[in-house]
């Protein structure tokens, strides 16, 4: 039983507002802004929130629109389209297989669903929202688990020298569209937590993101102590403690919340590793009701979870000091029947003195797959979690990718949105995507140019509106005020550049040259303009400097027409300018931004990107779609700045300000349009999170299902049988060896002997295998051997041999061996290997 503790007693006739009001689908799906700009159009157009707007309308303004036809007609055509949505047959349903056991819990540490529930930073957050509005339209059975955040992420301000200022304004619940969730006796569900001496009371929230409940906890209960009411306070504030009881909170307290609300999910998906500690209380779940030892339960629960990473440096991972994990994990190591050595284990690579305990590792120690959030990504992380499999080819590390991808709809301006619906029909959104490009391919030239246009237009009215208000707000004359209204031009090519201001992003690259970007700006036959924005962390000062450089560039007489710094970053902020940019922006330095959603935003809207050769733009980039900065390396370093800068500036110089203008007898610049289209047809439907969460469901969560449950039948039989298999490889790996490997060549390459010597280990336990590197045009070549019987004279050996067909040379190939169960994930799960050196 959800209810909201200050639901209003609506009368009968439009009840049916509270219900609209509380489900985020309206965050997405705009056919009811009408609506409630009937309930008081100032505090819609200010707040873009239902549910504050239906508390704040006067009774008397209620009791008079449940009586005005006009009103009534319009809420029973939005009731009646909601209600068809959630009825209506999704994508889902035509591919889960027969007996699924659900759901699918989604743990994140933040979610970007609206900038009315700014529990959200940035980009991880934006990308946990998406995932939730998708599963909606979907119909992938999800459940959204996180933290109600009593101020969430900063608000910021600027000061009259461009200095960042952060501002902490407190989320009221009662102003929020969430509901608290209360049992079946009507009073407030609380989940407990026991943390150290004392237990903390968890509040739970429930947010409705269409068909997807999202599920909210909240420690800000009077019977918590000063201290730990403020555990979810800020998000990503505090220390070290603070964090830590944070994810505490999350993964204990996310899994314990499930088991209160009689939901038992066949997969639990980590949305990176604050929410590792999930795995550990799904395995003591399982301890209790199978009365299994961790390990058993371990073995079990892990095929049900899934890791994903959006970490592309080492040292962003979310580390704790091993005193902080013993002093609020000595009991919980007791309830999981371990040594408080072994759950440290868990989370680090040697268990030296001072090394941290790393969520990261839990998290890929604990859970039966893991991506990466880009293919380059997935470079990246196989070569940062390589040493949780030492001597294994870094190729083989156990980690996938699925590029990530952006709702559409949630960033669609309404002139591309008539545009797409014109073209490839209302429900285009709903179910795949591969044949949309066709539509937009078939679209004319003058209304992709109109559309691009009014959302220009747009773009610029809003920035000017924004820029007023932030100015107003730091007292500025009505001189001041007034000059707001004068910058920009709808007609300009404008340029979009917006992300958190910090180091790797390199957010001053274009300021490098400032008289050479002024001149660029400034020009009177080719004139471009951009608009700036962007926060840095509190505790980032160089991150701050940024920002006040852009601010100061932009109040330079001869650019403040064609420059705009936007404070305060946030999805509303966001969605203006993807909806309205010409020409995306994106500077990171190569392999440090796992991902990048930002640039994917401005896709639907005929935008185009102009992007550093990272995250998504390194396999979506071609010549035909927008620009790319390549420096040529690898990885990227401080050294490549200044060249990659002067990339930058020639691109703009050379071929994007040339190509707006170039324009036909009739004024179209038809190069352009030939490329935002082919950026439209190729990428927006490849880039949506349509394909990003099929490509989940089908390669992550029902195999994970699958898995998790072939294991836990029959009593667990094969989790006990794995969990038996490798203790016998922990205690038994050593005595493993082998002979020499030899090569006999035949007709069309190799056969290849290899004695091995197995000790205590049955034949099957083990794997024999021949591999040989990547060289030239060559790729790499992993061969299985098979037993062909025993090595004469040698207790419990056995004679391995494969035949190779290839032109490779013997010597190419070393053998090795590796633990073998059929049900077993190598090397995730075991990750010892032998190499016979030949």
């Amino acid at each position: 039983m959800m209810t909201h503790p200050l639901l209003r007693e609506l009368p009968e006739s439009i009840r049916a507002l509270g219900r609209l009001s509380l489900d985020l689908r309206w965050s997405w799906c705009h056919g009811a802004d009408a609506l409630w700009a009937m309930l008081d159009g100032e505090m819609w157009s200010r707040t873009r929130n239902p549910w504050l707007v239906l508390q704040t309308t006067p009774r008397s303004r209620l009791d008079s629109l449940a009586v005005d036809a006009h009103f009534l007609a319009e809420l029973q055509r939005v009731q009646h389209e909601c209600d068809e949505y959630l009825a209506g047959r999704t994508p889902w349903e035509e591919i889960c297989p027969p007996g699924f056991q659900g759901p699918i819990a989604y743990f994140s540490m933040e979610f970007g669903i609206t900038e009315v529930l700014p529990i959200y930073s940035g980009g991880l957050g934006v990308l946990s929202g998406d995932h939730l509005k998708t599963a909606s339209d979907l119909g992938v059975p999800i459940v959204g688990v996180g933290l109600l955040y009593q101020e969430g992420y900063f608000r910021q301000m600027l000061d009259a020298h461009g200095r960042q200022i952060e501002l902490y304004p407190a989320n009221l619940p009662h102003t929020l569209p969430v509901s608290a969730v209360r049992g079946a006796d009507g009073r407030r569900l609380v989940v407990p937590v026991e943390l150290p001496g004392r237990t903390l009371r968890l509040l739970v929230w429930l947010a409705q993101v269409g068909r997807v409940p999202l599920y909210l906890l909240d420690s800000n209960d009077p019977l918590n102590s000063p201290a730990d009411r403020g555990i979810t306070g800020q998000l990503y504030g505090g220390g070290k403690e603070n964090r830590l009881t944070q994810e505490i909170a999350l993964g204990i307290g996310g899994w314990r919340l499930l088991q209160a609300l009689n939901l038992e999910p066949a997969v639990c998906h980590l949305n990176e590793g604050h929410a590792a500690l999930v795995t550990l209380e799904r395995a003591r779940s399982f301890m209790q009701r199978h009365k299994a030892s961790f390990w058993q339960a371990l073995w079990a629960t892990r095929a049900g979870n899934v890791f994903t990473t959006h970490t592309p440096v080492a040292a962003a991972f979310d580390t704790f000091p091993v005193e902080l994990l013993a002093q609020y994990g000595r009991d919980y190591a007791d309830e999981l029947g371990l040594p408080a050595a072994q759950l440290l284990a868990l989370g680090r690579l040697r268990g030296d003195p001072g090394e941290p305990f790393n969520m990261a590792f839990l998290a890929a120690r604990t859970c039966g797959r893991i991506n990466a959030v880009s293919r380059l990504h997935g470079e990246v992380s196989r070569r940062i979690f390589q040493d949780l499999y030492p001597r294994w080819p870094r190729s083989e590390v156990p980690i996938g990718h699925v590029t990530n991808g952006v709702h559409m709809p949630s960033w669609d301006s309404r002139h591309a949105d008539r545009l797409w619906t014109a073209a490839c029909g209302k429900s285009r959104w709903l179910g795949r995507t591969n044949s949309l490009g066709e539509g937009i391919a078939a679209a004319s030239d003058e209304a992709l140019w109109e559309m691009r246009a009014a959302s220009r237009r747009d773009l610029v009215e809003y920035a000017r509106r924004r820029l007023a208000g932030q100015l107003a707000q730091r007292g500025a004359g009505a001189r001041e005020l007034a000059r707001s209204g004068e910058v920009l031009d709808p007609n300009v090519l404008t340029l979009g550049f917006a992300r958190r201001f910090t180091e790797y992003k390199r957010p001053a690259m274009l300021l490098r040259e400032a008289e050479r970007l002024a001149r660029l700006l400034g020009s009177p036959s080719r004139p471009v303009q951009i608009i700036v924005a962007g926060k840095a962390h509190p505790h980032d000062e160089q991150g701050k400097g940024y920002i006040a450089d852009w601010s100061a560039f932009a109040r330079r007489d001869d650019v403040r027409t064609r420059a705009v710094f936007l404070e305060d970053y946030d999805i509303a902020l966001a969605a203006h300018l993807v909806q309205g940019v010409d020409v995306w922006i994106n500077t990171p330095r190569r392999a440090w931004e796992a991902c990048g959603t930002s640039g994917m935003k401005v896709l639907v809207n005929g935008g185009l990107n102009l992007s550093e050769l990272d995250g998504w733009w390194a396999e979506a980039y071609a010549p035909e779609v927008g620009w790319g900065v390549d420096g040529g390396a690898e990885i990227g370093s401080p050294a490549d700045d200044e060249r990659e800068a002067e990339l930058l500036y020639r691109l703009l110089e050379e071929q994007v300000v040339p190509e707006f203008y170039r324009r036909d007898a009739g004024g179209l610049p038809r190069q352009w349009i030939a490329r935002l289209r082919a950026s439209m047809t190729q990428l927006t439907p490849r880039f949506s999170t349509n394909r990003m969460l099929l490509e989940y469901v089908r390669d992550y969560y029902l195999p994970a299902a699958a898995d998790y449950t072939q294991r836990c039948a029959d009593d667990a039989a094969i989790a006990h049988s794995l969990w038996q298999w490798e203790r016998q490889i922990r205690h038994r790996w050593h005595e493993v060896h082998a002979g020499a490997l030899q090569a006999a060549r035949d007709s069309d390459g190799w056969t290849f002997s290899l004695p091995v010597y197995l000790g205590d280990l049955p034949v099957d336990a083990i794997a024999a295998q021949l591999y040989a590197e990547a060289s030239g045009d060559q790729p790499a070549m992993l061969v299985p051997m098979q037993p062909v019987g025993p090595v004469a004279g040698a207790i419990n050996g056995a004679m391995y041999r494969a035949h190779v067909a290839t032109p490779r040379a013997a010597a190419d190939f070393t053998a090795r061996l590796v633990p073998f169960h059929p049900q077993a994930k190598v090397p995730l799960e075991a990750n010892r290997i032998c190499w016979i050196e030949r």
